[in-house]
Formats: structure tokens, sequence, C-alpha cells
């Protein structure tokens, strides 16, 4: 049944990433809510909770989960962010399919997220803002790994309350645990082209502020095209 769904390959990777036998999973921003019905037909969690803060989303989730007869086992909840949920009760928290700037404003307003849940976190710009934020916030990413869907490249990451380094600019834009992903070449072919763009636009910029800006893109382009030259050797010497 689950198949039934029209999921794509981006929501279909991030629903693989909810452990089995989850007590409640919550996806915010859930609009049509097949992360959690698909998770429910599949029988991989026992309860889920559906929650956006626009209430037609949430009327697209209800008739998913009705069609699919699993309404019974999912909570609808209109709110804003993880102000829908009481600490504790979700296992297992998704936050996918808005820019990483928002997640970071969903995780501020919520620090007990770092007490335990698992956070399945999918930034769909600005992933760069997300990594730096993260360790300096009390969490810890302890797995990565991109999808592509309709030729767009996404991260996913695993992420729990704990400490970690803080990341470096090659880090945050090139990912912590990427460099051994198959699409990682494409990913950080990606970044560079649109920091290059962006440092492009600033080349005639007289703000010292902008000149500033540029001069850390620049930098952050020679990071990555290193780690770039060194991922492609070692998968040269693989072959």
């Amino acid at each position: 049944m689950a198949e039934k769904l029209d999921m794509g390959p981006r929501l279909r990777a991030i629903a693989a990433l909810a452990p089995e036998g989850c007590s409640c999973l919550a996806d915010i921003g859930t609009d049509h809510g097949y992360i959690p019905v698909s998770l429910l037909l599949e029988g991989r969690v026992k309860r889920a909770v559906a929650a956006d803060i626009g209430a037609m989303p949430l009327d697209h989730a209800r008739r998913t989960a009705s069609s699919c007869g699993v309404a019974e086992n999912l909570d609808f909840r209109l709110g804003d962010g993880l102000s829908v949920l009481k600490p504790g009760e979700a296992d297992v928290i998704v936050i996918a399919g808005m820019g990483g700037d928002a997640i970071t404003d969903i995780l501020s307003a919520a620090p007990w997220s770092r007490a335990g849940p698992l956070l399945l976190l999918q930034p769909m710009s600005k992933a760069e803002v997300l990594r730096a934020w993260l360790p300096l916030n009390g969490y810890e990413v302890f797995r990565e790994e991109l999808v592509q869907d309709k030729g767009v490249l996404y991260p996913i990451l695993s992420v729990r309350g704990g400490k970690m380094a803080p990341a470096s600019d090659a880090q945050a834009w090139g990912g912590f645990l990427l460099d051994r992903d198959p699409l990682w070449g494409l990913y950080i072919a990606d970044r560079l082209l649109r920091l290059r763009r962006a440092a492009s636009g600033l080349e005639k910029a007289r703000d010292p502020a902008l000149a500033e800006k540029r001069r850390r893109m620049l930098n952050i382009i020679d990071q990555l095209e290193e780690k770039k030259g060194e991922w492609e050797r070692a998968n040269a010497a693989g072959h």
C-alpha cells in the first residue's frame, strides 16, 4: 500500500532513516503527510504526529491518512515548529522541506530537542547555515547523506543532542560526513558554482563588509577545491 503514495526519492530517503519500532514520530511541516503515513502503513512506527503551520497542508495530510486507513494512529496538529509537541513526546522528529535557517529557528525555540529525540533534518536551501549552527548549539551530526530528486541534490542530516567540534567553512558548505557519498562529487561541484557566482557578484563591491564577504567566499572556494581534489584522487585510486 505504501507504494501507492506519490513519494519522490527525497521523501523516501528521509522515511528510510526512521528506526524500526519508533513509538512516536513527529513530522514538522508535514505538507501531505506522506512520511508519517508511509511509515504507519509499513508498521515501522506505532503512532505519529503530523504538524504544519498552515491549515491547508494539514487538511491534505488528513485526506492522505484517511485514504490509506491510518488516520486513527495519526494526530494532526496546527502550529508553529515544535510548539505542537511536549518534550519527550516523540522519539523521532522530522523537520524537512524548508530552509536551513528556518530549521535553526525551530530548534532554537525548543532547546529540549537536544535531550533525546533523533532529529532527521533535510534543508532545501542554506544547508551551510544549519551545519554551522548545530555544533555551536549542543547538537551532534552522526550521519549525513545525499539524495537526488528531479535533478536536485538534497542533504539529510541525522542529529542528536551532543558535542562535536565547530564546523569549518568547508564542512558547513561541503558536509560533515559526505565525502564517501557517491553523490558528493556532484554536490561539491554545485556548492562551488554557487559560491563562485556569489563571489563574482561582489567583485566590484566597495563596501568593506561586502569586500570581506567576498574574500571569505574565495577562501571557502579554495578549501572546497582542495577537498574535491583529495576526493577525486582517492576515488581514482580506488578504481
